[in-house]
């Protein structure tokens, strides 16, 4: 499974939620994917994207937000886990693991042996692992919760950057949320 297969599944299973994906090549490859308002990219904050979407919840109550992260990237903040859970929010967290640091050279990241059982263990109210681009996302009606996809390592160069400003993603994001 391909990240664009984890992004257009998750996009069509929800197609009116906000994002937050986090940096490097998983913002690349969303936006270059589908960009859109409702997307927060964010560049440069490795660990970060999971505690951001507990802010944007706690100003926006109402409103399902799915966060992208990478295996890395999660590894570097599991304390994220615990805010999401904790919350109580609406939010669907979906690690991708292609099983490297792909944004920085390809080095083996260290993984839990059991994600599902651990994010069970930190709160989330349901906890998945995704094998397949026709993942039945029905299954995740109590949140938040937390899906740990399987993907392959990129065998094709990455896309291009993020073109917005980061004061163009916030505003244009303020904007999808306030609408």
């Amino acid at each position: 499974m391909q990240y664009e297969d984890v992004f257009r599944s998750v996009l069509r299973a929800f197609p009116t939620a906000a994002v937050i994906s986090t940096c490097g090549h998983i913002s690349r490859d969303l936006f270059n994917h589908d960009d859109r308002d409702g997307n927060f990219y964010l560049v440069g904050s490795m660990g970060m994207a999971a505690p951001v979407a507990v802010g944007v919840a706690a100003a926006r109550r109402d409103q399902l937000i799915v966060v992208f992260d990478g295996d890395g990237s999660f590894a570097m903040n599991t304390g994220g886990m615990l805010s999401v859970a904790a919350s109580g929010a609406k939010i669907l967290h979906v690690v991708l693991d292609n099983g490297v640091h792909g944004s920085t050279g390809g080095q083996r990241t260290m993984s839990f042996q059991d994600p599902v059982s651990a994010a069970l263990a930190f709160g989330y109210r349901r906890a998945v692992l995704v094998d397949s681009p026709d993942h039945d996302w029905s299954s995740l009606d109590t949140l938040p919760a937390f899906a740990w996809a399987k993907v392959e390592p990129r065998n094709a160069p990455v896309g291009g950057r993020v073109v917005h400003t980061p004061h163009e993603l916030r505003d244009r994001f303020a904007q999808y949320l306030s609408a």
